[in-house]
């Protein structure tokens, strides 16, 4: 989205898959805020520990600094009030408050550019993603390379036995799929090809 001037507020919702360069794209937006000599506050979910505990990270190692939040409410006890583009980053892991949070501060005049899966690991509606684009002026629906027939992918398919919501993990543990080839839940025949290895180290 634009800038525009005076102190007019808006959300833009990145979403998509894992893999689908959302992260990218937000580091991105964010640079471009700075270039244009806005004040940026980055935040991210403290539960994303994957790549590093202070900085969001694209599965591409782009990276940018960013302040950890436990909870939405965090995000507003933290805000400069001189800032005027407010990211966040892995938003799905922040939970349903983060949707009068981001519109709060989009209302005050901020900038908020959310990045997040808009669907979990059964194809189902991620929340709080799915209130934030209804909210939201400005929607990017990124798509990943599916890793069985190279097709537009729009499913994180889950490759470890959990029946939790929320599973913090990267490759190894997830992959993008396409329509045709997603299986919701945990493939068997995949859960066995991703235990196998520990298994055979575990019979020498």
């Amino acid at each position: 989205m634009d800038f525009v001037t005076g102190n007019l507020g808006w959300i833009e919702v990145i979403c998509g898959p894992m893999f689908s360069g959302k992260s990218e794209e937000l580091i991105r937006r964010l640079r471009r805020a700075m270039i244009a000599r806005k004040r940026v506050q980055v935040f991210k979910p403290v539960i994303d520990d994957r790549y590093s505990r202070k900085q969001i990270v694209s599965h591409g190692d782009q990276r940018m600094n960013s302040e950890v939040v436990a909870a939405p409410s965090e995000i507003l006890a933290r805000l400069d009030w001189r800032t005027q583009v407010v990211g966040i980053d892995e938003a799905n892991f922040l939970g349903a408050e983060l949707v009068e949070i981001a519109s709060q501060l989009a209302d005050s005049g901020k900038q908020v550019i959310v990045g997040g899966l808009d669907t979990d690991y059964l194809g189902r509606p991620f929340a709080p993603i799915p209130d934030l684009l209804a909210l939201a002026e400005s929607i990017t629906k990124t798509l990943a390379i599916c890793m069985r027939c190279g097709n537009p992918a729009k499913h994180t398919q889950r490759l470890v036995e959990s029946e939790d919501l929320i599973v913090v993990g990267a490759a190894g543990m997830y992959e993008a799929r396409c329509r045709r080839c997603f299986e919701p839940g945990i493939p068997k025949q995949e859960l066995l090809e991703f235990a196998r290895p520990r298994l055979e180290r575990d019979s020498e």
